[in-house]
């Protein structure tokens, strides 16, 4: 089943729910964490391509990829496929579909509604965003980073726990026969009206992925 059929469902609760002011969330599928290909291939696969075919992914392919960019792998302990500077988590990834844009929940492994419409093509200056399956954004949550870190700290930390999920990302496309691209050249400010973010979050990067063009 496609993530636009779900979703299209979804949001029939979304539109009844509206003027009661309620936060909608839709449960992800189990992520599968038994398939892909030998980590050497991943990254003999690896690769950036900004081709994309416009295909909807899957509610499974769409568990797996956000579960293993920054998804939750000790639950007993809380902690990440991606490490963070004194394990403070601060990387939210936020999911930009057709259908409308979300904050991902590692601890619930959930969406959680943020804003309605099709926000692909606000999340980067090039075109080929609306072509894609999803947009991924990182945002660097500073209130959840130690206090104990200057703002250059912060800065710094942020920007190297994020490269470390963009690559989480590259690895799980190549492994998939996904496309995927980081873009750096976005518009920080627009991105961040259109996800309802505080001044305390700080818009990183943007991650188109989707299905290759035939």
């Amino acid at each position: 089943m496609k993530f636009s059929f779900f979703i299209l469902m979804a949001f029939v609760m979304i539109t009844s729910a509206a003027f009661s002011q309620q936060t909608i969330t839709l449960q992800l599928p189990a992520p599968d964490t038994s398939g892909g290909i030998p980590l050497m291939q991943a990254f003999k696969n690896r690769q950036t391509n900004r081709d994309f075919s416009g295909e909807p992914i899957s509610m499974q392919s769409l568990s797996d990829l956000l579960w293993a960019a920054n998804g939750i792998n000790r639950v007993d302990e809380g902690k990440r496929t991606a490490p963070s500077a004194m394990n403070d988590q601060e990387i939210d990834v936020y999911v930009v579909l057709p259908e409308g844009s979300f904050l991902y929940d590692a601890i619930d492994h959930s969406l959680i509604q943020v804003a309605i419409d099709d926000n692909r093509k606000k999340m980067c200056v090039q075109g080929f965003a609306e072509d894609a399956s999803v947009v991924l954004v990182f945002v660097a949550d500073y209130k959840k980073m130690s206090k104990l870190m200057s703002r250059e700290d912060k800065d710094f930390y942020s920007a190297t726990d994020v490269g470390y999920i963009s690559q989480n990302v590259y690895l799980y496309c190549a492994s998939q026969g996904l496309s995927t691209v980081v873009v750096g050249i976005i518009n920080r400010e627009s991105i961040a009206k259109v996800l309802n973010l505080d001044p305390t979050q700080k818009v990183l990067l943007s991650q188109c992925v989707g299905y290759p063009e035939k």
